[in-house]
């Protein structure tokens, strides 16, 4: 989050320090531990917390460049913004943007790849171990003095899974999806991925088709970004050919994901 922060207000400052410039939902990414300092001095910098989508056009009005993390800009926010020129997300995903209408404006949309490679990573693997590992539940046990009383040294409450010599299914294989198959080799597990970009290669990885990965993975992680080919992407039949011990972890959009199917 503060990476994201950091990229934007050094580019804002080389690039558009003359403009007039708007955040609509500043909380979400600087709740106070990051300055805007930097902007603000020259002047033309609007920074609001939190915008209602009714607000946006009174406080984006006259802007040259909004800045926005997760409120919606729509072709019809857009038509209303004539002065408009940059539209900066403050994430990697644009979907909060309507492309096509943002084009037909010559309005620039910029996001900021790569900032949180790491720490996605780290958060699928922090969900993956909970559920093969059930931490959070051997320790409340512990603390309940469960362990002290069982009459055995072994002290379990559920089934508890290795990972070494399991097969890690990554739909994407950016630069998110490789940090992921490195965590997920150094643990023994065999990586298998779609990739979007053919020019990807990895000795260690084994590229397949997205139905391979489904019918063969333990574990399944999304990478991919949203888009009209990846939206329920994982929907009944998907789901179908799954392992019936296998995981699925979504830390890509929830709309990858056929929610109904999923319940269901």
């Amino acid at each position: 989050r503060r990476n994201a922060v950091y990229v934007f207000l050094h580019t804002l400052e080389r690039e558009y320090i003359a403009m007039k410039s708007v955040v609509l939902d500043g909380y979400t990414t600087n709740p106070g531990d990051c300055s805007w300092d930097s902007i603000a001095k020259h002047g033309g910098l609007q920074v609001f917390d939190r915008t209602a989508t009714d607000e946006i056009q009174q406080r984006a009005a006259g802007a040259e460049v909004v800045l926005t993390n997760k409120t919606q800009l729509t072709a019809e926010i857009l038509a209303g913004l004539p002065d408009l020129k940059l539209i900066s997300v403050l994430a990697t995903g644009v979907n909060v943007v309507d492309l096509d209408a943002a084009r037909a404006h010559g309005i620039t949309v910029c996001n900021v790849p790569g900032y949180s490679t790491p720490n996605v990573a780290q958060a699928v693997f922090a969900l993956l171990l909970e559920l093969t590992n059930q931490t959070a539940l051997h320790a409340a046990e512990v603390r309940a003095g469960h362990w002290s009383s069982c009459p055995d040294f072994c002290f379990w409450r559920g089934e508890l899974v290795e990972l070494d010599g399991r097969t890690l299914g990554l739909i994407g294989y950016g630069a998110i999806g490789q940090a992921v198959a490195a965590v997920g080799r150094a643990l023994g597990m065999n990586v298998l991925a779609v990739r979007r970009r053919k020019g990807v290669s990895d000795d260690d990885t084994t590229f397949t088709d997205v139905s391979t990965i489904f019918r063969e993975s333990d574990v399944i992680s999304l990478h991919c970004p949203l888009t009209p080919e990846t939206e329920k992407l994982v929907d009944a039949s998907r789901l179908a050919v799954m392992k019936p011990t296998a995981y699925l972890i979504n830390t890509a959009r929830g709309g990858v994901v056929h929610e109904h199917d999923l319940a269901e």
